[in-house]
């Protein structure tokens, strides 16, 4: 008996080694690795010099919201362009599917586009704040807005941004932007913000 349970054990931790692995696997892809396809995390097109950080305003000390912080034209010396609905820099929030951390097509534009503004403002820093709904632990939920956060980071560092300019934090489901239980709210809460300092 006592064999059979081993052989239990091992087995089981072999299939949560398994998963752990298929995580960075798929975080791996972000990266722009030959070896994986990264049909979700794409750039082509949005690099491609098409878009100067000119277009992204002059950093000339315009400040379009109250303080520090994140949120939409929040932050020190912001241009009006974080203010305009048609410009992808007005959009700070990047949202994730279900127990993913790879960034939707439809997002990429806008890394790119705040990837492409820090470029051609070193002086600026952000803060990759990540988040999770409230489905699995706390430290699950934890991990999973760190790795959403990591992955809009690697795609800005491919870009051009520099490590001194970002800085990471998750706060799983401690934060939620929609409360209450159900996929609409859940859709708000799996994201990951982009907050000038």
């Amino acid at each position: 008996m006592k064999l059979n349970k081993t052989h239990l054990v091992l087995a089981i931790m072999a299939v949560l080694a398994t998963g752990c692995s298929s995580t960075d696997e798929q975080d791996s892809s972000l990266l722009g690795d030959d070896t994986q396809p990264a049909a979700d995390a794409s750039t082509s097109g949005y690099n491609n010099g098409s878009m100067s950080g000119s277009q992204f305003g002059s950093g000339d000390g315009y400040n379009t919201g109250s303080g520090a912080g994140y949120g939409s034209g929040s932050g020190p010396n912001l241009g009006p362009e974080f203010s305009d609905p048609n410009n992808p820099l007005s959009k700070q929030t990047i949202y994730f599917e279900l127990d993913s951390s790879q960034v939707k097509q439809e997002y990429v534009p806008v890394v790119a586009a705040h990837a492409q503004y820090l470029a051609s403002h070193p002086d600026q820093h952000v803060i990759l704040a990540g988040h999770a709904d409230e489905r699995g632990s706390s430290e699950y939920n934890i991990a999973l807005g760190e790795q959403r956060a990591k992955s809009v980071e690697r795609m800005m560092r491919s870009q051009g941004v520099t490590s001194i300019q970002l800085e990471i934090v998750s706060y799983g489901e401690e934060k939620p932007a929609a409360s209450g239980g159900g996929e609409s709210a859940w859709q708000m809460n799996r994201r990951v913000e982009v907050g000038y300092q």
